[in-house]
């Protein structure tokens, strides 16, 4: 007989509809009758694990578009196989049976059966009198599902993983953790950019200065940027920027060179001794004397101020006046005193001191004749220059040295020259010939083929003599100039350099400038 709609009734139930769960390496298989119990029975499941573990339940997640729809787990006609696996996961007994739930029913894993199976092993950790042990290997077999599967959570299954690995103690550097807030970020929505600030004069300058490719910014692009900077703009650390790069670049622009000059005058008293010697470094490199008529008594009083508290600074300060023969009579009495020396002499930097109190000391001998105060004691004094310069040893290959010296070697031989000789007190000659007052080239000797220094004194322009052997053959320095030699686009030689030469001169060598070859 028909049952009528709506009418109660209730049959036995048939042999099959018994829940079957699943052992070890089986698939489980819900039957309908059980299926139903388990969605009568899910809704307290939520709100029991969160009594449990003072955690929010989970809510449901959704399926997304797709061939089912926008559905939402624990509700439809095709959602009873999941909700099954999850009470199956909430009724689990120890950490061993809840991660055979899930790797052995892959196709019925779901993103959110995931933080249910978290919060089960916290509750099989926390609520029994005993817990059953953990094994490191299940730990790390849940977290590499978790892992595997995290790309598919939606957000808020995501922060729910979070919290509960944290609440288990899984470590906050643990690749768990990192993953699932790799997964977080990768979700949230992009920041979005600044406003654009308002770029200034000072800022556009170190901006271009700080660049990696500096030569990219012409020197009218910093002009116009220091033109356009306020006051207020010109930083020490942005002046410093500026006097480094053209320093490096061998940039020669007066107007570049006298705005440096005249920020040093009108900042001398907020600047120490070591962004000053950054600030006067491209005017001695240069070869520039500013017209800023402040410059000089200005270093003077900087120097004054703060000469004992920084010698690396202050020798680098009067190595820059050194080359522009600049030197203030009163700093080489502080630096050339005793005490001075006394000082340097167990600081890291004192081999670099003394190399260059060794220049000042001859720049004072050639240069300064009337000088009446205290010198470089001689066992004080080093080197200056015992090898080619750095620059001229970093780009040898590009020399045309060589070239030279093959040439010198077929017109006058091999005993007529002598190559990167070194000179006392330390300059080192390109090429060093010896020529009769005849003008014929003579053999180099090898014991001595230099000049005495101190050099003894006569007018500028005669030939010098060793006084122990009567040689009154002049000793002739060939000078080879190479581009790098000079400042950039220009024909006046770099401090270092025209210094070299000078005091070369003044100690009585002749000497015969090789012209540029044409590039």
């Amino acid at each position: 007989m028909r049952r009528l709609r709506g009418e109660s009734g209730c049959r036995a139930p048939r042999p099959t509809e018994g829940a079957t769960c699943a052992g070890p390496g089986e698939s489980w298989s819900p039957s309908p009758n059980s299926m139903l119990r388990i969605l009568l029975s899910a809704k307290a499941s939520p709100a029991r694990l969160s009594g449990l573990l003072l955690i929010p339940p989970v809510q449901p997640c959704c399926l997304g578009p797709g061939k089912l729809g926008n559905q939402i787990f624990g509700g439809g006609p095709h959602a009873g196989p999941m909700q099954g696996l999850q009470r199956l996961l909430e009724q689990a007994r120890s950490p061993g049976e809840l991660l055979r739930w899930l790797g052995q029913n892959p196709t019925k894993v779901r993103p959110h059966h995931y933080p249910v199976a978290l919060r089960r092993l916290g509750q099989l950790l926390r609520t029994q009198p005993q817990p059953p042990p953990v094994e490191q290997a299940t730990l790390q077999d849940l977290s590499q599902l978790i892992i595997q599967n995290c790309p598919s959570f939606d957000i808020h299954t995501i922060h729910v993983c979070l919290h509960l690995a944290v609440l288990l103690g899984f470590p906050s550097d643990g690749p768990l953790v990192c993953a699932l807030e790799q997964e977080r970020r990768f979700r949230l929505p992009p920041k979005p950019p600044p406003p654009p600030q308002p770029v200034h004069g000072g800022q556009r300058l170190e901006a271009a200065l700080s660049c990696p490719h500096l030569l990219r910014y012409p020197r009218q692009h910093l002009i116009s940027s220091l033109a356009e900077a306020r006051p207020e703009d010109l930083t020490p650390h942005v002046m410093v920027l500026l006097a480094r790069h053209l320093a490096r670049h061998r940039l020669r622009e007066p107007q570049l060179l006298e705005a440096i000059a005249h920020f040093l005058v009108a900042q001398e008293a907020q600047l120490s001794s070591k962004v000053v010697q950054k600030l006067v470094l491209p005017f001695g490199r240069l070869n520039y004397l500013p017209l800023e008529q402040q410059f000089m008594p200005c270093l003077e009083r900087i120097l004054a101020r703060e000469a004992g508290m920084t010698p690396l600074a202050t020798v680098n300060i009067l190595m820059s006046l050194c080359q522009l023969q600049c030197l203030p009579f009163r700093a080489l009495h502080f630096v050339f005193s005793p005490s001075f020396i006394n000082h340097i002499s167990g600081t890291p930097h004192a081999l670099i001191v003394r190399r260059y109190l060794s220049l000042l000391d001859t720049a004072v001998e050639l240069e300064l004749p009337g000088y009446r105060g205290p010198r470089l004691p001689r066992g004080q004094q080093v080197p200056i220059f015992p090898q080619p310069l750095i620059t001229d040893r970093a780009r040898s290959k590009y020399s045309h040295k060589d070239i030279v010296a093959e040439g010198l070697r077929q017109l006058l031989g091999e005993e007529k020259y002598r190559q990167d000789l070194t000179v006392p007190p330390g300059y080192c000659t390109d090429f060093l010939l010896c020529v009769s007052s005849s003008g014929a080239v003579l053999p180099v000797r090898t014991q001595d083929p230099f000049l005495p220094y101190p050099p003894r004194s006569c007018p500028q322009g005669q030939a010098a003599f060793n006084p122990t052997t009567r040689d009154p053959a002049q000793r002739v320095v060939l000078m080879l100039h190479e581009r790098w030699h000079f400042c950039r686009d220009g024909r006046v030689l770099l401090g270092s350099r025209a210094l070299r030469e000078r005091h070369l001169g003044l100690m009585g060598y002749q000497l015969l400038p090789a012209p540029l070859p044409c590039s």
